[in-house]
């Protein structure tokens, strides 16, 4: 929030471009670090969006470039990482024809996660998993931004894959049991803050786990994934009275 007067000069070699890009980000992080940290000081319902603009000194019009609301800004970073995974998948090697779809699509998520995390990203995300616990308005967020994302990814294996029917449910389920997979993977990684039940709270200690910890709990969940259908049925021996 310096003033253009304290700003150091700008290289000439330095394309004009990159310098804009680079202030757009720089504000765009701002606003997400500052919502953060306000809406868990004092509550998602208790900062205006004119409070949060103040706090970055932009407008609201600014704010709009960046994000469509108060919800939107404080689930960014966990949507930074499904945008980075939509890129991927437009771009990512298809491999062999006989690969499956399932394959794809976890590597995809695993490449985004190295891309996306990072210590900084870490707290941000356990942040707003906190906030997201207690808004339900971010909740109901997070279901539309899902919905939206996992028709970008449909879209995208329909139109780089052979996918003779539209209707083939198969693609759906795919991309359905990553993302489940890996929102069991972010719960158990989350947990290692101190959370006993494996969920997060407003209670929950405000140091994230490492970044490296999630994309080895999500490769731990893929594995779980991959076993599931064979898991067998084994009625449980118990003899003792029932209550």
């Amino acid at each position: 929030m310096s003033t253009a007067s304290a700003s150091p000069p700008v290289p000439s070699s330095v394309p004009p471009s990159s310098l804009r890009e680079r202030k757009k980000r720089r504000t765009r992080q701002l606003l997400v670090d500052t919502s953060l940290e306000l809406f868990t000081e004092r509550g998602f319902g208790n900062v205006t969006l004119d409070e949060l603009c103040d706090s970055v000194e932009v407008s609201k019009r600014t704010f709009f470039r960046y994000f469509t609301s108060k919800e939107d800004v404080a689930m960014a970073p966990t949507q930074d990482l499904w945008l980075t995974f939509i890129d991927v998948l437009e771009t990512a090697d298809l491999g062999p024809a006989d690969r499956p779809v399932l394959l794809l699509i976890q590597d995809t998520l695993l490449t985004a996660l190295d891309r996306t995390t990072t210590d900084d990203w870490s707290h941000r995300v356990l942040l707003s998993l906190i906030l997201a616990e207690r808004t339900p308005s971010m909740d109901a967020h997070g279901l539309h931004f899902c919905d939206r994302t996992t028709r970008a990814a449909l879209a995208t294996l329909h139109r780089r894959l052979d996918i003779p029917d539209p209707a083939d449910l198969r693609p759906r389920l795919a991309v359905d049991m990553v993302v489940a997979a890996f929102h069991c993977a972010l719960a158990t990684w989350a947990s290692a803050t101190g959370t006993a039940s494996g969920t997060v709270t407003a209670a929950a200690p405000r140091t994230a786990p490492s970044p490296n910890s999630l994309s080895a709990h999500t490769r731990h969940a893929f594995t779980a994934l991959a076993a599931a259908p064979t898991f067998p049925v084994t009625p449980r021996q118990d003899t003792s009275p029932r209550p």
